[in-house]
Order: structure tokens, then C-alpha cells, then sequence
């Protein structure tokens, strides 16, 4: 009977898992303030920065997680059977959507593609943890729940995310304002005059001041409303959480497997 060695790669998957978390944590907070600053240019520059080092750890998650779906033990008699659904299929799903977001944010497509993508990912990750939870199917069950919790959120939450920055980039380009209130300050006033049609009227010329120059036209502060920027904010803090909960699960679960053997399950 030939030998099959047990290869226990957890802890490098909980480091890319905690890679990924923090790129998105960080350019979310990033993509948060170059729109909440009306600067386009700055978003694109976050966008590009993400696309290499995201890109990197998507694929070596996705080459990880197919190596685990088809090469884990599945002999239901030494306890292990269906870890490579567990732990396996969420990771594949994760760095799919990791990978296929560094390629859009690279070629400046749009984002709320990936974003429908990573909500689908995001629900099936919960999804995974609860019943994992409910199940006992680790030795740390709650801390496994909140790690998947962490990443399914952070997930679900790229959606309405991609389509602000969607948004938002799609008004810059074509001269538009998004999310401006009031009205520009020193603008002519428009006004009909009978037949003489509409004629712009300078406010320092309607008070008697003839002669005076008109103001020049200067645009109302820019404001995003606070609901899309809490919205928008609800990505970060959930991939910020993930990767806690990720560096966590790397603390509690690396020294029994460095120490436990071959046996050891998960």
C-alpha cells in the first residue's frame, strides 16, 4: 500500500487570507476618501495600486484551493472527510473574486461586476461558517464562524460599494457632480424677462452697483451625503474585521499544527 503524506499548508492560507483582507481594507479606506474628496484621479491611482498585490494573492489562493479540493484526504474514518468542502470551496470563491477584481481594477473596467460576484461569494461564506458552527466541524468553532462571517460580509458589502465608485467615476468623466448641493455661488441668475427671453442677471447689477464686475463663478463645497459614505465605509471596517479575525485564527490554530503531527485535525 503506498504512502500518501498529509501536507498541512493552513498557515499559509491564513496569511493570504490575512494579505487579501488588509490590501482591501486599506484601499477601501482609500477609495472612501478620494470620493468623499472629489478626486477621481486619486481613485484610479488606488484602484491600479490594489490590482498587482491583490492579483498576487488571488491566484496563489485560487492555485491553493484547487490543489486542496482535489488532493485532500477523504477517508471518513480518520475524521477529516468534507474538510475539503469546508475549508477549500470558500477559499476558492475568495480568491476567484480577489483575482477577477485585480483584473477589472487594472483595465479600469466596471467594478460592480465583481462586486455582484463578490456578494454571491460573500452570502455563500456565511453561509459555510454558520453551518460549520452549528456543526462543531472544528476545534474552534466560534472563532471559524467569525472568520468566515468577517470575509462573507466584507463580501457582501463590495457591491454597493463597486457601484458608488461605478458612479462616481462615471460622473467625473462625463464634467458632472455627484452628490453637489445647493448652487454654484456667484453664478449668473437666469431669469425671463417677457419677450426678451431669458437673460442672465449679475446680482451686484440688480442691487445698482453699474459698472461692478461680476464675481467669478465658484463651485458650493462638495459633499458626499453620509448615507453613501457610511455605506461605502461598511467594506473596509468588514475586511478590516476579516483580516483580525484571519491573524486571530493564525495565532490560536498555527501551534497545534506545527506541533500536533500528521494526525492532527483541524
Amino acid at each position: 500500500m503506498a504512502f500518501t503524506p498529509f501536507i498541512d499548508d493552513l498557515a499559509l492560507v491564513e496569511v493570504l487570507l490575512l494579505l487579501g483582507a488588509a490590501i482591501l481594507a486599506y484601499g477601501g479606506v482609500m477609495s472612501w476618501w478620494a470620493i468623499r474628496t472629489n478626486n477621481p484621479k486619486e481613485l484610479r491611482y488606488v484602484l491600479h495600486g490594489m490590482a498587482i498585490p491583490l492579483g498576487s494573492v488571488g491566484v496563489a489562493t485560487t492555485v491553493l484551493a484547487l490543489w486542496g479540493e482535489m488532493t485532500w484526504p477523504f477517508l471518513m474514518s480518520d475524521g477529516m472527510g468534507g474538510y475539503n468542502i469546508f475549508f477549500f470551496d470558500a477559499m476558492l470563491l475568495f480568491g476567484l473574486v480577489t483575482t477577477a477584481y485585480a483584473i477589472a481594477a487594472y483595465l479600469s473596467v466596471r467594478m460592480q461586476y465583481i462586486g455582484l460576484f463578490a456578494l454571491v461569494a460573500g452570502g455563500v461564506t456565511v453561509f459555510y461558517g454558520y453551518t460549520g458552527y452549528g456543526a462543531s466541524f472544528t476545534k474552534d468553532p466560534f472563532e471559524t464562524f467569525l472568520l468566515y462571517a468577517g470575509f462573507g460580509l466584507a463580501g457582501i458589502f463590495a457591491f454597493p460599494a463597486t457601484i458608488i465608485m461605478d458612479y462616481f467615476l462615471a460622473a467625473k468623466d462625463a464634467l458632472r457632480s455627484p452628490w453637489m448641493h445647493g448652487r454654484v455661488v456667484g453664478a449668473p441668475i437666469m431669469r425671463a424677462l417677457g419677450n426678451r427671453g431669458v437673460q442672465p442677471v449679475v446680482a451686484a447689477a440688480a442691487a445698482g452697483k453699474e459698472g461692478s464686475a461680476a464675481p467669478a463663478p465658484t463651485e458650493v463645497k462638495f459633499h458626499v451625503p453620509y448615507w453613501v459614505q457610511t455605506l461605502l465605509l461598511l467594506f473596509p471596517v468588514f475586511a478590516a474585521l476579516a483580516a483580525i479575525a484571519a491573524l486571530w485564527y493564525f495565532g490560536i490554530t498555527l501551534p497545534g499544527h506545527l506541533g500536533g503531527g500528521p494526525s492532527t485535525a483541524p
